[in-house]
């Protein structure tokens, strides 16, 4: 486990040795990009620039409270939702749609830093994504979804020997609200590896709204490692006495400790069917609700 008395001096240090002038911090408002942004503005003070990029592909109302959370720290917010929209049309392979949203993600960062003249990029990888990416398991977008050529002298990346549940020790000791500490992985592809095949604005939306229920109703109660709702393609049904070809949606609830491994929630049968009721029922589209038992081997916690 780190010893976060040790790390953290040793954290800004480094930061202070790779960051020349103005720095440009990914922030997305979970505990690995906080934590760095904390890290890196102790180092670099004002020349930090915290920028946050909503690319359509974000949990419902995310983006506001983003903006709530980190008001102080002068955050620009970047709105690319048709850019990465249209990025992703045709793609239907997991590896490419993670690739095709990293190269993204780093090309909007590069015409942001253009403008401001920055050189750098301080990013919130950590030793998974490191271990997945170069593992062959999945390309992280921070990490093997990053394009060959990057326009940054230099990416920094302060916290990439750590696992999660150190990185929340960090949080805690650097005295970062609960809701940063505490959050729950996202994924820096967003929804779109929540979506199996092409991503189009429909499931978007569709596995939006399905997520925020399953958050709703699993997060306070259960607490789990990760929870969230999966567009994985369609089937038949029946609404009203008329057939519907609607979505499916798979649920996934699992508890972890560093998110190497992970095992399903045994969750009581009359949640499993309040969720469906609320996802059939509140979204007009779908057709039938999962869910799914696999644990971390042979499933990844993520669809794609």
């Amino acid at each position: 486990m780190v010893k976060v008395e040790k790390f953290i001096p040793k954290a800004i240090d480094r930061i202070k040795e790779q960051a020349k002038g103005k720095t440009i911090i990914a922030l997305s408002g979970g505990v690995d990009s906080s934590v760095c942004a904390v890290l890196a503005y102790r180092a670099i003070g004002d020349d930090l620039i915290p920028i946050y990029i909503d690319t359509g592909l974000m949990r419902k109302g995310e983006t506001k409270r983003i903006k709530e959370i980190f008001e102080d720290m002068n955050l620009q917010t970047i709105d690319a939702k048709d850019r990465f929209l249209n990025a992703l049309v045709g793609i239907k392979d997991p590896e490419e749609k993670r690739k095709v949203v990293g190269e993204t993600f780093i090309r909007v960062f590069e015409e942001e830093a253009r403008e401001i003249n920055a050189e750098y990029l301080i990013q919130g990888t950590i030793y998974p994504d490191r271990i997945e990416s170069d593992g062959g398991i999945k390309s992280h977008h921070n990490v093997g979804g990053l394009p060959e050529h990057i326009d940054f002298k230099g990416i920094i990346e302060p916290i990439d020997d750590l696992y999660k549940d150190e990185v929340r020790e960090v949080a805690w000791a650097l005295d970062l609200p609960e809701e940063i500490c505490e959050r729950m992985p996202f994924p820096g592809p967003g929804l779109s590896v929540r979506i199996i095949g092409e991503v189009t604005e429909e499931k978007v939306d569709v596995v939006r709204e399905a997520n925020a229920i399953v958050e709703e109703e699993l997060l306070e109660q259960f607490k789990p490692w990760q929870t969230f709702a999966a567009v994985i393609g369609k089937g038949t049904g029946v609404k009203g006495d008329v057939r519907v070809h609607g979505w499916i949606i798979a649920v996934r609830a699992v508890g972890s400790r560093d998110g190497m491994t992970a095992e399903a929630l045994e969750l009581p049968w009359e949640t499993l069917r309040k969720i469906e009721s609320r996802i059939s029922g509140e979204i007009a589209s779908v057709a039938r609700v999962l869910y799914d038992l696999s644990p971390k081997p042979p499933a990844t916690i993520e669809f794609e």
